[in-house]
C-alpha cells in the first residue's frame, strides 16, 4: 500500500522478544513507508504500547517521548543482576531475607519512591556517553561514570504481593527506568531485587486496550485490506485533542503557510484559546496545520511544530 500521503500514528502492542527497531521494520514493510519511527524504546523482554509514526506524524515522535507513561511491573525480590532484570547474570541478593519480609515494610519501601527523585540509569541501556551506547560499553566489559537524572513517579499502586514477587503499576515521567526502580526498591529492603516482567500500558493518550499486534497488521496486508490498515492510524491532530482547536482566518492563511507568528485576531475557535499556552491550528480548509505556543508577553502565538 505504498502511499506517500499516509500520515498517522499506529498504536502497536509490542510482544516480548521484539526490539523497538524490529517493530518499526515490520510496520514500515507492511505499510511500505520509508518515513517511519517509534516514539520511545522498549526493552526486548518488555511488552505493551509502542506508538509508531508515519509520514508527517514522525514530527511528533520527540513530543510523545516526553509524555508520561504507565507501566505494570513485577519485581522479583532476593536477586540482583547486571542488567537489573531477570535476563541478566546474577550478581547478588538474599532470597531468604526476601521470603521473610513484612508486607508493611514492602509497601512502605515501594511508596517511598513516589514523587521526584534522582535515578541512576542502568548500564544496560540505550543512553549515550561520549557517543557510545551504555549497553555497548557494558558488553565490552568497560565501566563508565553515569550521572543521575531527575524523574517523577506521579503515582504508584501495589497490585499484588506474593513473595518473592511484588506487582505494581506506576505512572512516571519520561526517562524513568523501571528496572532501576526495581533495583532501588530491593536495595531499600536490604535483600536486592530485579525486574521480572514489564508491560507499558499507556503512553500519553495511547492505551494498551486500543493497541493492535503486528500479527493484526500483517493479516490485513495479506488480505489486501488497505483501508483497514489506514483505519488503524490515529490522525496527528488527535494526539493534541486536549488542546483548544482554532482555525486561521482566510486573510491570515499565508502567515500560517509560512510558519509566521499569529495574533489572536488571526484565529477563530475556542472562546478561551487566548489564555492557553498551546493551541492546535487548522488551515481555513479545516486541515490540520500546526501546534502553536501562546506568548503572554507579546500576546502572539508562535509555531511549536508545523505539520
Amino acid at each position: 500500500m505504498s502511499d506517500p500521503g499516509i500520515n498517522g500514528i499506529l498504536n502497536i502492542s509490542k510482544e516480548a522478544g521484539y526490539t523497538s527497531f524490529d517493530v518499526v521494520a515490520v510496520a514500515r514493510g507492511v505499510y511500505r513507508q520509508r518515513k517511519c519511527g517509534h516514539t520511545g524504546t522498549l526493552d526486548p523482554m518488555a511488552t505493551g504500547v509502542l506508538p509508531v509514526a508515519f509520514g508527517k506524524a514522525t514530527k511528533v515522535c520527540g513530543m510523545i517521548t516526553d509524555w508520561d507513561k504507565e507501566y505494570i511491573a513485577e519485581l522479583l525480590l532476593g536477586r540482583t543482576t547486571d542488567t537489573l532484570d531477570v535476563t541478566g547474570d546474577v550478581t547478588g541478593g538474599n532470597e531468604t531475607a526476601a521470603a521473610s519480609l513484612n508486607i508493611g515494610d514492602i509497601e512502605d519501601a515501594v511508596m517511598s519512591f513516589l514523587g521526584e527523585s534522582d535515578q541512576m540509569p542502568p548500564m544496560y541501556s540505550a543512553l549515550k556517553v561520549d557517543g557510545r551506547r551504555l549497553y555497548d560499553i557494558a558488553r565490552s566489559g568497560e565501566s563508565v561514570e553515569r550521572k543521575t537524572r531527575k524523574i517523577n513517579i506521579r503515582r504508584i499502586e501495589i497490585l499484588d504481593i506474593s513473595l518473592p514477587v511484588v506487582k505494581f503499576k506506576v505512572l512516571c515521567s519520561k526517562g524513568t527506568y523501571i528496572r532501576s526502580l526495581c533495583d532501588d526498591i530491593g536495595a531499600k529492603l536490604n535483600c536486592g531485587g530485579c525486574m521480572q516482567s514489564l508491560v507499558r500500558s499507556m503512553v500519553g493518550p495511547f492505551l494498551i486496550s486500543d493497541a493492535v499486534y503486528l500479527s493484526d497488521i500483517k493479516k490485513l496486508r495479506d488480505e489486501g485490506n488497505e483501508e483497514g490498515l489506514k483505519d488503524l492510524l490515529v490522525p496527528v491532530d488527535k494526539v493534541f485533542s486536549d488542546l483548544p482547536a482554532v482555525t486561521v482566518r482566510d486573510t491570515s492563511e499565508k502567515l500560517l503557510l509560512n510558519g509566521n507568528k499569529l495574533q489572536t485576531g488571526d484565529l477563530a475557535g475556542d472562546a478561551a484559546f487566548d489564555t492557553k499556552q498551546k493551541v492546535r491550528v487548522y488551515h481555513s480548509n479545516d486541515s490540520f496545520a500546526a501546534v502553536y505556543d501562546f506568548d503572554p508577553k507579546t500576546g502572539m502565538f508562535k509555531p511549536d511544530k508545523m505539520f
